[in-house]
């Protein structure tokens, strides 16, 4: 009965994509026109500002300082051992779970090294200027001791079932974390933030991957973004009806090979360019502390900054916590150690490597008898050749070095977004099964509804839709920080033991 199901589930799905880009698109604006009338109030809630910072940057900066101070910095002192965590120095392969750490790691990763790091850092640097790197790489390391909380009570709480497969993230350790402190309201806020995973699974992760996708492919080549779309649709689907293994294995290749390919592309570039390093470092530090001509000065450099890593390494929202939780260990603190990784790599390597990359070629104008930037009647700076920020400008940067830069930053983002496609499929997987409980059919429709949208975010300007899921991400970040400050005593206390026992040799490197 299932298999027939699922034949007939996927055949459906891919009907609904092979209809064509004239029917996704007309109801992609149907769509769009109805949450740009009813959800506009919750958008402009969570990106409310307050003394003209957005309160949900500060939600998630004051939270990574509170952990890092409770957990006694654990970035720095865990950070050797989360190394060798991920060589796998540790790992009992008979311990319960679905994927190695590395794997785990690599799954995240996947979800958040993306278009935000090619992107999202553009947009930082042409409002916030040089120094808004600077305050993006204190946030990204002040949100690793975020991640370590929240994949730490990932891995607790989460479900381990008889066939092997197991089940985490925020929305159960809401439920089970609270139960257990005898707190109110667990199953409410776990429910709640499943909502917002959903939501921010099909728009954030899903159609506005695609579209850039498309939309890139389609400037550099030509080809339609229908056409990109449906092959992205297939793709995806091919790979997440294997679960969370079949993406492991996905990511673990993928990610170390754009991650890495990406890196050294900039390297390269700033080799290349290796009398500018200092200057450019000069700059990021000029540009942090003082006023160097962008609209907020030193206060609009800090806000870009800390908003761009907010958004790119996702530390507090909790998603990570979901794909960190199938890991295989019997020791959930171990996961806590690999996560806060991932702000490092994320925002300290990517996210720095790409700013510097476009600082040091120029791109953005500086007026040569001031020494500031010279803005643009949008009040951003000025940029060569009026690049619009973002994908053009990073692509601008890379090309000014190499003629062939605009190809590679084309397969860049196709692979970005494809892997954060098939992560946060995941994530919205299981948010969906949470709520409508575990089985192949209630995977099935997830699956399929998520192809679907692929496909429909490829062929369609999404505003409404996108804000709003872009809010909903944000409050999985609302619900979820709330939950980590009444159980981060439990992490203490299973850092504490666990310490003890790696320090008495009782926890040793597995043979």
């Amino acid at each position: 009965m299932t298999r027939q199901f699922t034949k007939a589930s996927a055949a459906a799905g891919l009907m609904l994509a092979l209809a064509g880009p004239a029917a996704a698109q007309g109801i992609g604006e149907q769509i769009d026109s109805i949450f740009a009338a009813s959800t506009g109030w919750f958008v402009n809630l969570i990106f409310a500002n307050v003394f003209g910072v957005p309160w949900i940057v500060s939600w998630l900066v004051i939270a990574a300082v509170v952990f890092t101070a409770y957990f006694g910095f654990i970035q720095i002192r865990a950070f050797r051992h989360a190394i060798a965590l991920v060589k796998g120095d540790y790992s009992d392969p008979n311990d319960a779970g679905e994927v190695s750490h590395f794997q785990a790691l690599a799954t995240a990763l996947s979800g958040t090294v993306g278009l935000g790091n090619i992107a999202g850092v553009a947009v930082a640097v042409s409002i916030g200027g040089a120094g808004a790197t600077f305050w993006m790489i204190l946030a990204g390391l002040l949100g690793m001791a975020t991640k370590f909380t929240e994949c730490t009570l990932g891995v607790k709480y989460r479900n381990e079932y008889p066939d092997g497969t197991v089940s985490g993230g925020p929305m159960y350790y809401l439920k089970k974390g609270f139960a257990e402190r005898g707190l109110p309201l667990g199953g409410f806020m776990a429910v709640l933030f499943s909502v917002f995973c959903v939501l921010g699974a099909l728009g954030g992760g899903n159609m506005f991957q695609s579209n850039q996708a498309a939309s890139q492919v389609n400037a550099v080549t030509g080809i339609p973004t229908w056409v990109t779309g449906l092959i992205l649709t297939v793709i995806v689907f091919i790979v997440i009806i294997g679960g969370i293994k079949s993406i492991a294995r996905v990511t673990e290749k993928v990610v170390p090979f754009m991650g890495i390919g990406y890196v050294l592309l900039a390297l390269l570039i700033l080799v290349m360019n290796a009398d500018m390093i200092l200057w450019a470092i000069g700059e990021i530090f000029r540009g942090a502390f003082t006023d160097s001509g962008i609209v907020g000065g030193i206060v609009g450099a800090i806000i870009q900054g800390f908003r761009r890593a907010a958004f790119s390494n996702e530390a507090g929202i909790g998603s990570a916590a979901i794909a960190h939780s199938a890991v295989r260990t019997k020791e959930p603190i171990t996961e806590g150690f690999v996560s806060l990784l991932e702000p490092f790599i994320d925002t300290v390597i990517v996210c720095t490597m790409t700013a510097l990359v476009i600082i040091i070629t120029q791109q953005l104008v500086i007026d040569p008898e001031t020494g500031l930037y010279v803005l643009n009647d949008a009040g951003r700076i000025a940029t060569v050749g009026d690049t619009d920020a973002g994908v053009p400008l990073t692509s601008a940067a890379f090309g000014s070095a190499f003629g062939w830069a605009p190809f590679a930053m084309m397969i860049a983002v196709v692979l970005f977004a494809f892997s954060t496609m098939i992560t946060w499929s995941y994530y919205g997987l299981k948010a969906w099964t949470f709520m409508f409980g575990e089985g192949k059919t209630q995977e099935m429709i997830f699956k399929l509804i998520f192809c679907f949208f692929i496909f429909v975010g490829s062929v369609s300007s999404l505003g409404a839709v996108l804000d709003f899921s872009d809010a909903a991400l944000f409050a999985m970040g609302v619900v979820n920080i709330v939950g980590l400050y009444f159980l981060m005593p439990i992490v203490k206390r299973e850092l504490n033991s666990y310490w003890s026992r790696l320090s008495t040799g009782e926890i040793r490197k597995f043979q």
